[in-house]
């Protein structure tokens, strides 16, 4: 049985949730994105890094500006993350968020180490905790990838920050 966070359970927080599914510490976090990885089929972070470089290079080419490839990297993340969570709650064992700071986490310790390798840390909340920031310690999309002075104004994995919203 798997429930997903929605906009209810997030306002409700843990009321009316049974016991067994509590919102999970961060250690538990950490562990259940730990065992999903490890049940994963995975990709070379060496491919995935080459080819993610590829695709940002061929939109720097299409667009005119980076502003552009920005929009355009985050409508290709929210295409796959709207696609992923399914995937996501089917294979992470995830039972219950208690609400949004638990949906980050789960985010943040689960996801990203689930279909990255890589575990997050969550931060740069806003006053009313409606938007967070995800830091990463390393990122494999960046790997092998030097930008030159031009492309200062593009957000290089912002495609990440549509998987979040998609999801």
């Amino acid at each position: 049985h798997l429930t997903a966070c929605s906009s209810s359970a997030a306002r409700s927080g843990t009321e009316g949730v049974p016991a067994r599914l509590a919102a999970m510490s961060k250690q538990s976090l950490q562990k259940v994105g730990e065992a999903a990885f490890a049940r994963c089929d995975r990709v070379s972070a060496e491919l995935l890094s080459l080819t993610y470089g590829s695709v940002v290079r061929q939109l720097l080419l299409d667009y005119e500006s980076q502003k552009e490839v920005n929009v355009q990297l985050e409508k290709m993340g929210y295409n796959i993350g709207v696609r992923l969570v399914d995937d996501f709650l089917s294979k992470s064992r995830v039972y219950h968020c208690a609400g949004f700071a638990d949906t980050a986490e789960t985010v943040a310790k689960v996801a990203f180490k689930m279909y990255l390798g890589v575990s997050a840390a969550v931060g740069h909340w806003n006053e009313d905790k409606t938007s967070f920031g995800v830091i990463f310690d390393e990122n494999p999309l960046t790997e092998f990838t030097e930008l030159p002075e031009t492309c200062k104004d593009l957000w290089y994995s912002n495609s990440l920050c549509g998987v979040i919203r998609g999801a």
